[in-house]
């Protein structure tokens, strides 16, 4: 599937307070005397729900040029992250992977932070022509890889990543993208190498077609308190690699 990266709540707790009225059932003494009632306890409320990073907040422990040295990284720019938001499916089931590819919040985010890293090839400067002719096909199968951080308030990382872990069930046998006025067709989403990260991970290969052209992405999520970072890695070879460097080095800044 091309994306725009190849070509270019506080949820205010109510008063949950309940009085619990205890009253006391008055014994009588001897003289008759009821006693006074027991006093309410306090009443209780919840804690707030958690809140969501805001942009400036994510570009802070987004993955940056030093954390990835053997990367090129690179910040996504503003058409990319606009032609991600418009992003569609014919499968509505399906639009959580969609959003997840193309550097977009998967539901309503409080904050979002993108990038993109491209592994460097080995450098093949000092050796032999065939060093040197290894060292531009590496380059040019290298992976490349969209990082996306969407935080959300309350409960909304939690669902953001049960919509796509759904999603790769419920779009197994494919689903039709267009984005930024192309269309593709995924043919086949299957589980990726298995990933343990954050709270909670997940991982998928997505087979597609692309004007007759096989592409195999992989795809990773990574869900950390309310903060979900996806990963989408593609190669010009066709086949890329799950990512699991930039993988590393990201969940690590999320703490």
């Amino acid at each position: 599937m091309r994306s725009t990266f190849v070509r270019r709540s506080v949820m205010t707790a109510s008063a949950v307070s309940l009085a619990l009225l205890a009253t006391a059932c008055g014994s009588s003494d001897s003289k008759g005397e009821d006693k006074a009632d027991a006093p309410a306890p306090a009443a209780s409320s919840a804690a707030p729900a958690a809140k969501g990073k805001t942009d400036a907040e994510l570009a802070g422990v987004i993955v940056k040029q030093a954390d990835l040295p053997d990367h090129l990284v690179k910040e996504a720019t503003a058409a990319e992250a606009a032609a991600g938001a418009a992003a569609t499916s014919d499968k509505p089931d399906c639009l959580p992977l969609v959003k997840a590819q193309s550097m977009a919040p998967v539901g309503k985010a409080a904050g979002t932070a993108r990038t993109k890293a491209v592994a460097k090839p080995k450098d093949g400067a000092g050796g032999t022509p065939d060093d040197k002719m290894k060292a531009i096909m590496d380059a040019l199968g290298a992976n490349a890889t969209a990082v996306t951080l969407s935080s959300y308030d309350g409960k909304g990382a939690e669902e953001a990543f049960a919509a796509l872990k759904s999603a790769g069930t419920a779009c197994a046998a494919g689903y039709g993208v267009t984005q930024d006025g192309e269309s593709a067709k995924v043919t086949k989403v299957v589980p990726g190498t298995p990933v343990t990260a954050g709270d909670e991970a997940l991982a998928y290969t997505v087979e597609a077609d692309s004007d007759g052209v096989k592409v195999s992405t992989q795809l990773v999520v990574v869900r950390k308190a309310n903060t979900v970072a996806t990963f989408s890695a593609l190669s010009l070879s066709g086949t890329a690699e799950q990512p699991k460097a930039v993988v590393d080095a990201q969940v690590k800044k999320l703490g």
